[in-house]
């Protein structure tokens, strides 16, 4: 009998012990779950653009379509003379159905205008050679010596660069984003005489490409924010 008791007094002596363990650990965890910091971490990266789309636009004004039609075409074949003799392919030239404007057809219309019809065409080049085109954009004032105007596309036909191989640097710069998220981070722990636990949750990031300025739309900003939480620890 005395065995017995022996034994289990220290059944329950283990018992306690660990239920005060159970217990202290849960005091901990609650302690503990509540201690977050949430952080964001930025990479950048400027670029060059690896795609330029240039529409040309050429006008014609005056009051006889057929004959209007005929000066589009001269128009449209010393542009793309031009554009095939200074290096673009003619697998990168799109030439566009020529638009027209019936200035009479318009219900408020001036109809004092000196001339009836409008004639818009527009060949746009395609290109992944930006520098290429880039430098042929600044030599089209030689078109003016053939008698070819070209007109500013405006709003609706803008030279636009783009960077298509974003998708290739992608990974490396949300690791990058993600490694100066941790660095603040930890920072921030020092600061809060606490250690960085683990990663709570995380974002896949916010990217964006913008130009670097007015002035160089080819050079691009790459741009990438990621936010993270992690778990503090004492």
């Amino acid at each position: 009998m005395k065995q017995n008791s022996i034994i289990a007094a220290a059944i329950l002596a283990l018992g306690l012990m660990a239920m005060g363990m159970f217990i202290k650990g849960g005091i901990d965890n609650f302690a503990n779950k509540d201690r977050k910091v949430n952080v964001k971490g930025l990479a950048e990266q400027e670029v060059e653009a690896d795609k330029v789309t240039w529409p040309i636009v050429s006008k014609e004004l005056g009051n006889d379509l057929p004959e209007l039609y005929n000066k589009i075409g001269v128009t449209q074949g010393k542009i793309k003379s031009f554009l095939l003799r200074n290096g673009i392919k003619e697998a990168e030239l799109t030439v566009n159905a020529p638009q027209v404007i019936d200035l009479n057809a318009r219900e408020y219309g001036d109809r004092n205008q000196p001339y009836r019809y409008i004639v818009t065409s527009v060949i746009t080049v395609t290109s992944s050679q930006v520098d290429q085109v880039r430098a042929i954009i600044a030599k089209q004032g030689d078109l003016l010596k053939e008698g070819v105007a070209i007109v500013d596309g405006g709003y609706e036909n803008p030279v636009k660069y783009e960077f298509v191989s974003f998708k290739e640097m992608k990974p490396k710069m949300m690791q990058e984003a993600i490694e100066n998220a941790e660095k603040t981070a930890q920072q921030f722990a020092e600061n809060s005489h606490s250690a960085l636990n683990k990663i709570v949750s995380a974002d896949q990031g916010v990217f964006s490409i913008d130009n670097r300025d007015e002035n160089t739309p080819w050079i691009k900003k790459v741009r990438v924010v990621t936010t993270v939480t992690y778990s503090l620890k004492d």
